[in-house]
């Protein structure tokens, strides 16, 4: 049996004909039903290119701003890039205005040739928030509507999805009307972390809704949170009926994630996690690619995090890890990872160990004035004015 925490000791491997791939198009399936989450700063084309080469699965671009690309910002257009061998081009648009997001959605189908649209929907940061995107947006029941239904639009034809979060607070959830506009407006499939905005990335996904969330959408759900093993996604599809999962935070420093679950979902052990050796040999690639894709000094200040990310949970690397926050050249990386010991098998601490994306939650989602009286009013008109 592979490296597995005890949450996961006696979960076994898929059987053959549990899961189905999941249907992007007509002549688009998902196999096995796994999708590389949108994550700014971590999903541009070198960490694709690191996920592909390991398994099988969807990889959707960094979140771009719609606005941003409808204006032809240098650098928004500069995060809409693909590697000529991403067989789907997959990109995630935020955004509060319905033509900027139909116009955003066009110009990618048009101009850079991408497959798929998903909607951020969810994200819950708020510079984002504050300007009535991401998780902002389903509070305001028919803009969401405008919106939605305006992306599938000038994506003319190719497919969207959306992807959402449970709901601001718990006061103010959300889910019930973003699966129903999904479903109503086209969309192919909605995700669904299972966490509010308020809670930002801190407790536990509530997969107990993702069960709700299956019962009422007519459309496939795609479950997101706390899927740090492969065997994650299998407890999560099987608890709660979901039609696939989402990976964000626990692949990152880990793209050998993907292989562990191509694995289990054609129903075959994984192999044990690479020693540190193997890990660093990874970094090291993920370091040209990235140095090649941004030039040596940007690629370099990007590497820092990565370094962190690779290392985290092995032991007496943590020294290092400090150094390594502070890299210049590759040739100063190389010299402090040649201090790690390459024989070191991976942790099983390591992991469940959160990488980026601060644990804690936060007060009050920042929303712009007057946005939930806007999406009270809109909700009772979108009901006809019941009780009125």
């Amino acid at each position: 049996m592979s490296l597995r925490s005890a949450v996961n000791a006696d979960v076994p491997v898929a059987s053959p004909g549990e899961f189905r791939p999941l249907s992007l198009a007509e002549d688009l399936a998902v196999w096995p039903p796994v999708v590389l989450a949108p994550m700014a700063g971590v999903t541009n084309p070198p960490y694709r290119t690191l996920c592909r080469a390991q398994g099988a699965g969807l990889y959707v671009a960094e979140m771009v701003h719609a606005r941003g690309l409808a204006e032809g910002d240098a650098k928004t257009l500069g995060l809409a890039s693909f590697d000529d061998a991403e067989d789907v081009r997959s990109i995630q648009i935020f955004g509060a205005d319905p033509p900027a997001m139909e116009s955003a959605a066009r110009f990618l189908v048009e101009e850079v040739g991408a497959d798929h649209i998903d909607i951020n929907m969810g994200c819950p940061v708020r510079k984002v928030t504050s300007r009535g995107g991401g998780s902002a947006l389903p509070a305001r029941p028919a803009l969401m509507r405008e919106v939605v239904a305006s992306t599938v639009r000038g994506a003319g034809g190719k497919p969207v999805t959306v992807k959402t979060r449970l709901g601001l607070d718990d006061d103010h959830m959300t889910w019930q009307d973003a699966v129903d506009v999904a479903a109503g407006e086209g969309a192919r499939w909605i995700g669904v972390h299972a966490r509010t905005a308020a809670q930002l990335y801190s407790g536990k996904a509530r997969w107990e809704l993702l069960a709700d969330i299956k019962d009422r959408s007519t459309i496939p759900v795609l479950g997101n949170g706390d899927v740090w093993e492969a065997f994650d996604a299998l407890r999560m599809m099987r608890a709660t009926g979901c039609d696939g999962v989402i990976i964000g935070r626990g692949c990152l420093g880990r793209p050998w994630l993907f292989r562990e679950l191509a694995d289990v979902f054609e129903g075959n052990e994984p192999a044990d996690p690479p020693r540190l050796g193997d890990v660093l040999r990874i970094l090291l690639e993920h370091a040209g690619l990235l140095v090649e894709f941004f030039g040596e000094r940007k690629g370099v200040l990007e590497l820092r995090k990565w370094c962190s990310w690779y290392t985290k949970g092995f032991p007496g690397a943590a020294d290092v890890r400090k150094g390594l926050q502070t890299i210049a050249s590759l040739e100063e990386m190389r010299g402090y990872l040649a201090q790690l010991d390459p024989d070191l098998p991976f942790p099983e601490k390591a992991l469940r160990m959160s990488r980026a994306k601060r644990g804690g939650s936060q007060d009050k989602v920042s929303l712009p004035p007057g946005w939930l009286d806007l999406g009270a009013r809109e909700a009772v008109e979108q009901r006809g004015g019941a009780g009125a």
